[in-house]
């Protein structure tokens, strides 16, 4: 959850630790801090976003050429200055911070304070640092040995950077199971949570994986495991520019991500999508196609909005590949004991790749013969190493805490995996598949049309944006769409919202509706079209109001409806790629329309490396 930075070399680390903090903070802004390390260690932190902290260490030192920065996305203790990362052990010869947490900080900080241990906050990182320098103390060791030991006695998960004063150019570090990418320059290392605050600097990364500890100096990288064996560094080479990580004129990153989804979906079927050959090439699934087709069935696990997409994705699988498909929750899967047999794929969907449930979701699966195949957005991430095999959305950085753009690369990446197994498994006519090949490959030129005027969008919003509650409807394929259209208005603008398939409406929700609740229908032409006009007049009825996603130069929804968001014709599999749009951008302006920072909405974190 939390964004860590540190820099070590020739620079002035202070700008490059802020610069980085403010590229992280998508992962969390309840506080901020830094500590720095000259002729002393000099530590400040402060509650709110880094901004804050910024107007507050004007006019202090801030030399130093070693340093590290800490952006804080609460867990143990509240949002404070107090609880703000670095940390200073007792001594103040060791500072830290630390994303992630420490399951069984308790025992640790009661054995601790029985020997005079004090403590200045709430945090289990800093019960962890003193435990750190205790070590050290009693064992007459070395830091990275200190460390070490601390670390086989922990209980949790964490990436640590530690600096102390006396060593005044070595940065030592730490993970499992939350991220940590090393950049190497000439003289020079960069550390980070992803690759963001890196890429200005150099394109040249190593990814630390879990177990392994990091001594960082500015000419030198040692890698170890938790045995103290050294670890070759695997350098890879970042495919990212800087522009893609800014704001490109655009007043939010949520607003640039909405209008690059013309782009972002282009790019995931750029050179896998060829339907004027009537091929899709994606290596993951070729390589492994007979795992895939004559799977005896399918798990997908997800979080949150990647959940939605694989809800979509068991509608296609099932649909067009004949395969059972089973959408968990990982947060659920991993503690249920759910029954895994050899030759079950697993279908791991995340933006980061990093999302903790899902990853031990994966662990445990893969240890019973299971079949792991990742759709990530993050190139290098932890879950696109574990898996077996994968497809990346190629969605590029999403900053926006509320995902748009990797929605709709996983649904594309989705779509294809089903028509390439359902193709080659001959569950699918030649016909269906060539035609819908040409639907997807239709899509991007199709987002383009539903972006090129939002003034409507925008003026619905004005609307509604007073309105307490929300109800969002849909059937088959819109049914996912529903629920991610109720999440995002949730997310932005803090509405309660909530989705259902439209009949289900009867079995209690109809209760809801007066003449001051919106009902926003997902109503696209396709094959439960009728219905859903049916539902919409029983909503009617009752003198709710209707918002509805309609098709193009269709005239019964919009005389029906107080509001009208029009999407192009699509088949109705290809369709969710279109009727998302309109919903995204309707909570994106109805966060703007009440203030709110749609690009950070409070309590939230972009990926979730903790449970």
């Amino acid at each position: 959850m939390c964004g860590i930075v540190g820099y070590t070399g020739y620079r002035e680390a202070y700008p490059v630790i802020i610069k980085g903090l403010k590229r992280l903070e998508y992962r969390g802004y309840d506080s901020s801090g830094v500590a720095l390390l000259n002729t002393g260690l000099k530590v400040y932190k402060k509650k709110g976003k880094v901004a804050e902290l910024e107007e507050d260490v004007i006019g202090k030192d801030l030399h130093g050429h070693i340093g590290i920065g800490h952006t804080r996305w609460a867990t143990h203790g509240e949002p404070s200055d107090r609880n703000a990362h670095p940390h200073l052990s007792n001594s103040g010869n060791l500072a830290m911070i630390h994303n992630g947490i420490i399951e069984n900080y308790v025992p640790i900080k009661n054995d601790l304070l029985k020997k005079g241990y004090s403590f200045k906050s709430d945090t289990d990182t800093e019960v962890l640092l003193n435990f750190i320098e205790d070590i050290q103390q009693n064992n007459n060791c070395g830091l990275e040995e200190a460390l070490r030991i601390a670390l086989k006695r922990i209980v949790g998960a964490y990436c640590i950077l530690l600096i102390s004063k006396d060593d005044p150019e070595t940065i030592i570090a730490a993970r499992k199971g939350s991220p940590l990418v090393i950049g190497i320059g000439k003289g020079e290392h960069f550390l980070a949570s992803d690759a963001s605050p890196i890429i200005e600097y150099t394109k040249e990364v190593v990814y630390v994986n879990d177990y392994e500890i990091a001594i960082i100096r500015p000419d030198e990288l040692i890698l170890k495991n938790l045995g103290n064996e050294k670890q070759t560094p695997f350098i890879q080479k970042l495919d990212l520019e800087l522009a893609a990580i800014e704001k490109g004129g655009y007043s939010h990153f949520m607003l640039k991500e909405i209008h690059e989804q013309s782009e972002t979906i282009h790019d995931c079927l750029r050179g896998r999508l060829l339907p004027e050959v009537g091929k899709i090439m994606m290596g993951g699934i070729e390589n492994h196609i007979d795992a895939l087709k004559n799977a005896p069935r399918i798990l997908i696990v997800a979080c949150g909005t990647s959940w939605h997409a694989g809800l979509l994705a068991e509608y296609m699988i099932e649909e067009l590949c004949r395969i059972p498909v089973e959408v968990e929750y990982a947060s659920e899967f991993r503690y249920r004991n759910p029954v895994i047999h050899k030759g079950d794929v697993i279908i791991a969907i995340s933006q980061s790749g990093e999302t903790a449930d899902t990853l031990v979701a994966l662990e445990s699966a893969k240890e019973k013969g299971a079949f792991i195949f990742g759709v990530v957005n993050v190139v290098g991430s932890s879950i696109a190493r574990l898996s077996h095999a994968g497809a990346y959305t190629h969605a590029g950085p999403e900053i926006g805490v509320a995902s748009t753009k990797a929605f709709t690369g996983q649904i594309t990446v989705l779509t294809m995996m089903a028509l390439k197994i359902g193709f080659a498994k001959g569950t699918i006519t030649n016909e269906r598949y060539l035609q819908l090949m040409n639907d997807l490959n239709a899509v991007p030129e199709k987002v383009a049309v539903i972006l090129k005027n939002t003034s409507n969008i925008e003026r619905i919003a004005e609307k509604y944006k007073d309105a307490h509650d929300f109800l969002f409807l849909g059937r088959g394929y819109n049914f996912p769409i529903a629920l991610e259209g109720a999440l995002k208005l949730k997310e932005i603008s803090y509405i309660h919202a909530e989705g259902y398939p439209a009949a289900e409406m009867k079995h209690g929700p109809i209760a809801l509706v007066d003449e001051n609740l919106p009902v926003v229908f997902v109503a696209t032409k396709d094959s439960y079209y009728e219905k859903i006009v049916s539902n919409v007049q029983e909503i009617k009825a009752r003198k709710g109001k209707v918002i509805a996603v309609a098709t193009e130069n269709d005239t019964v929804i919009p005389s029906m409806a107080d509001d009208v968001m029009f999407v192009p014709d699509a088949d109705e599999i290809i369709a969710p790629l279109l009727s998302v749009i309109p919903l995204q951008l309707l909570s994106y302006f109805v966060g703007i329309a009440k203030g709110y920072d749609v690009d950070k909405p409070r309590n939230l974190a972009k990926s979730v490396t903790v449970e």
